[in-house]
């Protein structure tokens, strides 16, 4: 098939890639015409594993194209999906803006009937939005043309978003046609990524644009649940990894999603989140459990930096701070929402200076630090660790996870490990001679119950 793909951030281009690598022509188009030229040589610009390989390959077998000219891409194409980005407004909900104009843009430049896909996350409500942009370009222009809307939100986790498209554990296709040319179509389109088993559900579009936030609220609601339970379990003296092993044995409840940590971050749930609790308020009904997941995420990236004022008794002017882990999680280098940030402004404005290393965010890090001269980016772990007082973990990349305890203690000037995704054991680290602070475990327990 001929498909166009108007927005080639995260989502839309990892869409392309795979939809490329099948056999199809896709043609992508973007406003950014630097981001285009490295594209066009295989350049991808984020880090997301096999991308950059995909990519490649595909624009070498002449099945990838990236362009500026969106009229260029809408002549030659069947299906237009729009991925451009829907950012948080002041108030929380999503800003439609590039949406909407893509759509006028659609409304603007087509001359044959399309089917449109909203492969960007929004609310209820937009498809019809788009719907309405489009035909009123086209009235505009004095062209009647059949156009359907459908909605086809994406389900990709940052680091293994190639594999989630590639096979999909559902399909979701929004539409108010099920029997209509545009469903049959997006069918035939996703058929090999739907072979084994049918992965492919058929919905009304506003069911469909409910079902992309009311996923992602599931699962950062079941993360502020354990991080709640991680809390509680200080002030009570339990240990919350065999709490987590003892409610995720039920299947009902199951083991994903229920690690604590320093809080939730990332392109995804904090501003679905947000958006979603926006949308209640829009219709006069407030989601209470939502608002409560995005303030127990919110005080949970506070978590570190308050284990550091107990271990130095409020005394952090003139500390150095080793920091592991930059971006929001393992296999990416996006740090949008990432509690690496918020730790490091804390631990800044207390006087305190931070060495930091990540193994693939140093590039992103330094445009979210920017001219910080209390922050310095380290070429390597170990070198994060010379003179600092204290080791702080934001991100469980696997590197991390059994490095040389041994050297670790010898070149931090005292043992204090502050772990913000609970990677070892408290007891073998005290062994080792740690004071080890964990969510929920270790010395963060004690600090709270002496008498454990």
């Amino acid at each position: 098939m001929r498909v166009a793909v108007i927005g080639v951030g995260y989502v839309g281009l990892v869409q392309a890639a795979v939809l490329a690598d099948v056999g199809n022509k896709v043609t992508c188009v973007d406003i950014n015409q630097a981001r285009i030229n490295n594209l066009r040589q295989g350049i991808v610009g984020i880090y997301e594993p096999d991308l950059d390989a995909l990519v490649r390959k595909n624009v070498q077998d002449n099945h990838l194209h990236f362009t500026t000219d969106i009229t260029q891409a809408l002549d030659d194409c069947e299906i237009i999906f729009i991925a451009v980005g829907t950012p948080p407004g002041e108030d929380g909900s999503a800003d439609l803006r590039h949406v909407l104009a893509v759509a006028d843009s659609i409304g603007n430049y087509i001359s044959q009937p399309k089917i449109v896909v909203n492969k960007s996350t929004v609310p209820v409500g937009t498809a019809h939005q788009v719907q309405q942009h489009i035909q009123t370009a086209l009235r505009a222009r004095n062209i009647s043309l059949d156009i359907e809307v459908v909605s086809n939100p994406e389900f990709l986790k940052e680091g293994c978003a190639v594999a989630d498209c590639m096979r999909p554990e559902r399909i979701i296709i929004g539409t108010d046609n099920p029997q209509g040319l545009a469903c049959e179509l997006l069918k035939e389109l996703y058929a090999p990524f739907n072979r084994n088993h049918d992965k492919l559900i058929v919905m009304d579009v506003r069911s469909a644009e409910l079902t992309k936030y009311a996923a992602n609220c599931m699962l950062a609601t079941k993360i502020s649940f354990m991080n709640e339970m991680a809390n509680l379990a200080e002030l009570v003296g339990a240990d919350i990894e065999m709490v987590r092993k003892g409610i995720g044995s039920d299947s009902r409840i199951g083991y994903q999603f229920i690690y604590p940590g320093c809080g939730y971050g990332g392109s995804c749930f904090p501003k679905d989140v947000k958006a979603l609790i926006r949308t209640g308020e829009q219709q006069s009904y407030p989601l209470q459990l939502l608002q409560a997941v995005d303030s127990v995420n919110e005080r949970q990236k506070t978590k570190l930096f308050n284990y550091l004022q107990q271990a130095f008794k409020g005394e952090l002017t003139g500390k150095t701070i080793a920091l592991w882990g930059l971006a929001f999680k393992p296999n990416t280098d996006d740090m949008r929402e990432a509690s690496s940030l918020v730790v490091i402004n804390q631990l800044t404005a207390a006087g305190a200076r931070v060495q930091a290393y990540d193994p693939k965010a140093m590039e992103e890090a330094q445009k979210h630090i920017g001219a910080n001269s209390a922050v310095h980016l380290m070429g390597t772990k170990e070198a994060c660790l010379q003179g600092a007082d204290a080791l702080v973990i934001c991100t469980e990349w696997q590197q991390f996870r059994s490095p040389d305890f041994e050297q670790i203690k010898q070149l931090l000037s005292a043992p204090i490990v502050v772990d913000g995704r609970n990677l070892y054991e408290p007891a073998r680290m005290k062994k080792r001679g740690f004071i080890y602070y964990a969510i929920g475990r270790g010395e963060s327990v004690f600090a709270q119950n002496p008498s454990r």
